[in-house]
């Protein structure tokens, strides 16, 4: 499991089956100890394509921090 925010996240996991999905292409359902079976997309896996990592420019960080002034703001309001 290589996904950053699922709970099993580093964690080696045995394959149960694989399925492919129109939408969504290749999952693998996998034993997910105490969880049960889990159905994981195959790029949450080291089997699917690596998670592109890029910084965010000056302009998509400008664009952030408007947004984050006007969320905290309509939570003030």
């Amino acid at each position: 499991m290589t996904h950053p925010f699922h709970p099993l996240c580093g964690q080696r996991l045995r394959v149960l089956f694989e399925r492919h999905y129109v939408a969504t292409g290749l999952g693998f359902c996998c034993e997910g100890g105490p969880a049960g079976s889990v159905m994981l997309p195959a790029d949450w896996t080291d089997r699917g394509r690596p998670a592109e990592c890029h910084a965010l420019g000056y302009e998509q960080l400008v664009e952030l921090a408007a947004l984050l002034a006007a969320l905290a703001t309509r939570r003030e309001g």
